[in-house]
């Protein structure tokens, strides 16, 4: 039968998980310079709208319509069909109320993309790619790992997304930005956020909302979703004061920005372990996922020399990737009987299967992002020019800016990003010469 209690926590946890994509657009917004902030902030803005048409219309249907061959959901469901007010098979809520808390998490996984490829790409062709992404990418895997596919049937576990949504959206984010290349400028001059109060309020939002994210993925009122709640409150705050510690101690200063990213890192790491961890692992996952990402971001980014703009991969591949191997150490059914036991509760099969469930997941991102890639790049210009970037985006694409001009005026910011836009011109126009 459906019980109200549960059916309102999963409502409220799917508003709260709707909260992080715009949480993430003044997060996203906040660290690219003024030129290009409603560029980045329309991306994720569109894709609530664009992607709930898609998973009302389809995506629901291939992640949890009848299971065809482990691979993918049947279309029995598409548009919703059958879908009414019965109870969940297995649950206590609506079908419904699954569907809308599903379509948040359908939505904010390719908005995370964006953050790779910031300040770059042209809207039209990011649409179309971001389409493609969520149909043939983020619904297939979505399936294998919740809608009962091969992924599910060896035993993977993923409570909120590690797997479907961090690692998927970071690698394919990643990908992205190789094959579009860095930004005009990247390595010559710098490239500061241009607003880190708005960085940190898209943060706290983020935080805010992952308590839905994580604690609503239980779908009732209950002791696992308690254990959720507190699994990921912990290991936010240890993956904050870890990268804090560490950027602290290698560059001598603590940052704002290190302190919001630090708890992003944290956020991801408990992600796919949040209902199966005690509070206490769940500390060890945070403090080590912020000092991982805190490394992929300022070291591994700098060796390889890619142009994640906005750190995607360093912190939802990399921490994604972090979250779903310590699932296979620390889970225990102690905590959810539904799950497994993990490395560290003397089983090995669950890491076994978490390790093989990180390489599905890295080979779809990469392959597949970069077949859509090619396809949409084959019929339309992906890549803003020279002359769009030092416009910037807002105008060349949107015909709107974020400021008006007196606003930034005469700011330390304004007057950096302005030398270095000049710096930039000297530099283009000289190797022109």
């Amino acid at each position: 039968m459906i019980d109200t209690g549960d059916t309102a926590w999963v409502l409220i946890s799917a508003a709260l998980v709707f909260v992080m994509t715009p949480g993430l657009a003044f997060f996203y917004g906040g660290m690219v310079r003024s030129k290009n902030v409603l560029t980045t902030i329309m991306q994720s803005f569109f894709i609530i709208a664009m992607i709930s048409v898609e998973w009302v219309i389809l995506g629901y249907a291939m992640t949890f319509g009848t299971d065809i061959g482990g691979f993918i959901g049947s279309l029995d469901k598409v548009g919703l069909a059958g879908v009414g007010l019965n109870v969940l098979e297995n649950g206590t809520i609506p079908e419904l109320a699954f569907v809308a808390f599903q379509c948040m998490f359908a939505v904010i996984t390719p908005a995370l993309i964006t953050g790779a490829f910031a300040e770059r790409m042209r809207f039209a062709a990011f649409a179309v790619l971001i389409l493609l992404w969520a149909i043939f990418i983020y619904n297939p895997m979505a399936h294998w790992v919740w809608g009962g596919g091969f992924l599910a049937e060896l035993g993977a576990l993923d409570f909120a997304g590690g797997l479907v949504i961090h690692i998927l959206s970071g690698v394919s984010g990643l990908t992205i930005c190789i094959l579009l290349g860095t930004r005009r400028g990247y390595g010559q001059f710098a490239m500061i956020p241009h607003n880190l109060p708005m960085t940190v309020l898209g943060a706290a939002l983020l935080w805010f909302g992952w308590f839905g994210f994580n604690a609503g993925s239980a779908l009732g009122a209950n002791g696992l979703a308690a254990n959720a709640f507190v699994t990921t409150q912990a290991a936010a705050a240890a993956a904050t004061v870890s990268w804090v510690l560490v950027e602290w101690y290698r560059n001598g200063k603590p940052t704002i920005l290190g302190a919001a990213s630090g708890c992003i890192a944290g956020l991801v790491a408990i992600t796919p372990a949040a209902g199966f961890v005690k509070p206490m692992p769940a500390l060890a996952i945070g403090f080590i996922g912020g000092i991982v990402c805190y490394l992929a971001v300022a070291v591994l980014k700098e060796k390889l020399g890619y142009d994640d703009s906005l750190d995607a991969f360093g912190v939802h591949g990399i921490g994604g990737t972090w979250g779903s191997i310590a699932t296979g150490l620390w889970a225990t059914t102690e905590v959810n009987p539904a799950g497994a036991d993990g490395l560290f509760y003397g089983e090995t099969h669950l890491l076994f299967a978490q390790v093989v469930s990180v390489i599905v997941a890295y080979a779809l991102a990469i392959v597949g992002t970069y077949i859509l890639f090619k396809i949409v790049s084959h019929f339309m210009k992906v890549r803003a020019d020279e002359t769009e970037e030092i416009a910037g985006l807002d105008v060349v694409e949107h015909g709107e800016r974020g400021y008006a001009s007196a606003m930034m005026a005469g700011s330390p910011i304004a007057s950096l990003e302005n030398s270095s836009e000049m710096l930039a011109n000297t530099i283009l126009s000289t190797q022109k010469e």
